[in-house]
C-alpha cells in the first residue's frame, strides 16, 4: 500500500541565512556590522535568495568602498548599503553608514534586467556583464528634454517632453571586475526576484 509523502520543498524554501553570512563574511568588508545590519532588516524571515556586491569607489586619491546586499525573503525584498567615511566634524574617528529598506514584494513595479554579451554572431554565450534595476515607486528619474514638432522653421516653444522612470536600485557587475560567478549571481537573484514579483 502507498503512503502519502509530504511534498518536496520548492528550492525557494530553503532558508539560505548560513549562506548569505558566508557570502558576507568572504568580502572582509566589516563584516560583523553588514551582517548585524542585515539581520535587523531580515528580522528573523527565511532568506530564499540574496546577492553581495562589494565595490571600491575612487574619490580623487582615496579609494573608499561599498557594499550592497540585497536579500529576498517569502515577503519582502530587503536592500542593504554599507559606505565607510574618514572622520568629520560630528564623528572624528573613520565609521560606516549602513542603511537598510525593506520592500514588499507586492509594491515591487518593475526588475529589469540587462544582459551584455560579447561577439554575438557566435552563438549562445555567458553574459560578461549584467545590470539588474529595480523599481517600486521609493524613487523617481525624470529625464527631460526640449520638445519640439516636425516643421524644421518652427521657433515657437514646445516647452519639455520627458520620461518618468521608477529607478530605485541598480546594480551593475562585470565578468572582468567581479568574475563570471558574480556575473551568473546577479542573474540567478534576478530570476529568483522576478518570480516572486509576478502579481
Amino acid at each position: 500500500m502507498a503512503r502519502d509523502l509530504p511534498p518536496m520543498p520548492h528550492l525557494d524554501d530553503v532558508d539560505r541565512s548560513r549562506d548569505l553570512r558566508r557570502a558576507i563574511d568572504r568580502t572582509g568588508y566589516y563584516p560583523e556590522v553588514v551582517a548585524d545590519a542585515v539581520a535587523g532588516a531580515v528580522a528573523r524571515e527565511s532568506v530564499v535568495g540574496f546577492y553581495v556586491h562589494h565595490e571600491p569607489t575612487f574619490e580623487h586619491d582615496e579609494v573608499r568602498r561599498h557594499q550592497s546586499v540585497v536579500v529576498l525573503t517569502p515577503t519582502r525584498l530587503i536592500l542593504a548599503h554599507t559606505d565607510e567615511h574618514a572622520g568629520d566634524d560630528l564623528l572624528p574617528e573613520p565609521y560606516t553608514s549602513t542603511s537598510t529598506e525593506a520592500v514588499s514584494l507586492t509594491a515591487v513595479k518593475s526588475v529589469v534586467v540587462t544582459r551584455m554579451t560579447t561577439n554575438p554572431t557566435k552563438g549562445p554565450a555567458a553574459p560578461a556583464e549584467a545590470v539588474l534595476t529595480i523599481g517600486w515607486g521609493g524613487a523617481s528619474r525624470v529625464d527631460l528634454e526640449p520638445a519640439g514638432c516636425a516643421d524644421p522653421e518652427c521657433e515657437a516653444d514646445h516647452g519639455y517632453t520627458g520620461v518618468l522612470a521608477s529607478d530605485d536600485v541598480s546594480l551593475r557587475v562585470s565578468a572582468a571586475a567581479d568574475g563570471r560567478e558574480s556575473v551568473e549571481g546577479l542573474l540567478a537573484f534576478a530570476a529568483s526576484l522576478s518570480a516572486r514579483t509576478q502579481h
